[in-house]
């Protein structure tokens, strides 16, 4: 017998440490080759290791929520090769979707009763191979893992068997049963910070405690756009993409940092240097499932409308199934949040770290105007945009806005020289 010491790669290029965020095996474990081992978390993309041997688990390197250096033992492995030594496996394509917690037996809900047809429960929901959303999914619809069968390789559990197990106990029982209000105990669910949620957590906090932000509202009349935006629509074939607001407010962006340079820049304040980009590079900040993410339109400058509106689409897709890659997710030098119809009166939007300016779209909602003494309907947006005080004046951010409300208040004037 021989004991092999998986070493943590270098999973990324000029990447120290990494985080782990799930184990899919335990010590004692029987594990094959090329089998997912463990989760590991760096920057922002998630990578799964495989085993690069087959045998026993002895030893696992680290909890999940530890950080681990290059080169650090990951796990130790016992095999029946007559080889000692150190291996280190490939990292696997990099994907960015983060990771349920493992359910703890003591505090997970009790899982629902088995249908008539149901299947037998495995022994262990947390050793049950599934995809992170998969788990979290499941724990929020409160199923136990080990009461589902797989259908992926290797009985790997997917959605489509979620699906299915919820069609199955709904056939049992096809009438909710009203039951008496409970009153629950004074307990406490410790959900510790991991993965994804905590990169996000240090990436918000470094933002708020290093950036003075100041917030400034505007009030846009978007209702010639709107016009615009549905004849354009209009044109398009089944399966061509279609204007949302967001490509004109990208346009209007891209035009206005011609003439406030200042803003499309990424401000290094420990060497005290702004640097102010050429090139427009979009962070468009997208709350998804797994969390916040920032997918970059790199050369915004050299797209029109459809550009805009494909690649988001195309980014929107990536980000929400985790194959978005760590060059997708960086580079970015001005931002644009948008929750859409989500997006209430006003925010105050916290800048994507180290850019100095965020720009933050509210809903659009139908209000009561005066134009010349009559009242008339308009559909009426507001621009909620935080800026970096240290090196942007409010007077600035101000005419910034008006430029940007401007073009969007007469969208001719995006596309004229």
């Amino acid at each position: 017998m021989s004991e092999y010491v998986v070493k943590l790669p270098d999973v990324g290029e000029g990447i120290a440490e990494a985080e782990i965020v799930e184990w899919h095996v335990a010590a004692g474990d029987t594990i094959s080759e090329d089998q997912v081992m463990v989760e590991v978390m760096t920057d922002k993309a998630t990578v799964e290791l495989p085993s690069p041997v087959a045998g026993v688990v002895t030893s696992l390197g680290g909890e999940v929520g530890d950080v681990l250096a290059v080169g650090s033992a990951l796990i130790r492995i016992e095999t029946t090769a007559e080889v000692n030594g150190e291996v280190q496996p490939k990292p696997a394509p990099e994907r960015t979707e983060p990771v349920a917690e493992r359910p703890q037996p003591a505090e997970a809900p009790p899982p629902p009763e088995p249908a008539s047809n149901g299947h037998a429960p495995r022994a262990d929901s947390a050793r049950v191979s599934a995809a992170p959303a998969v788990r979290q999914r499941a724990t929020s619809l409160g199923i136990d893992l080990a009461t589902v069968t797989g259908s992926g390789p290797d009985g790997r559990v997917v959605h489509g068997d979620l699906d299915t197990h919820l069609q199955q106990h709904t056939s049992a029982s096809p009438r909710r049963v009203s039951r008496p209000v409970e009153i629950s105990d004074d307990g406490v669910d410790e959900v510790k910070v991991v993965g994804l949620r905590r990169n996000i957590a240090q990436r918000m906090d470094l933002a708020k405690t290093r950036i003075p932000h100041f917030t400034y509202v505007e009030e846009v009349d978007v209702t010639d756009l709107e016009r615009l935006r549905a004849y354009l629509n209009q044109e398009r074939l089944d399966g061509e993409s279609r204007l949302t607001l967001l490509p004109f407010l990208m346009r209007a962006t891209v035009v206005s940092v011609v003439d406030f340079p200042q803003m499309n820049a990424r401000y290094d304040d420990d060497n005290g240097v702004v640097n102010r980009h050429r090139a427009v590079h979009l962070g468009i900040a997208t709350q998804t499932a797994k969390g916040l993410m920032v997918p970059v339109v790199k050369h915004a400058e050299g797209r029109d409308l459809w550009g805009y509106a494909d690649e988001i689409a195309r980014l929107s897709i990536i980000a929400r199934n985790g194959s978005i890659t760590v060059e997708e997710l960086t580079g970015s030098t001005i931002t644009i949040s948008s929750l859409g119809a989500l997006g209430g009166i006003a925010a105050t939007p916290i800048i994507n770290y180290p850019e100095v300016a965020i720009i933050g779209v509210n809903k659009v909602a139908t209000r009561p105007v005066y134009i010349d003494g009559t009242l008339y309907p308009r559909q009426i947006m507001n621009l909620s945009s935080s800026f970096d005080h240290r090196v942007v004046d409010g007077a600035d951010a101000a005419a910034f806005i008006q430029r940007i409300k401007a073009l969007l208040e007469t969208p001719a004037l995006m596309f004229m020289p």
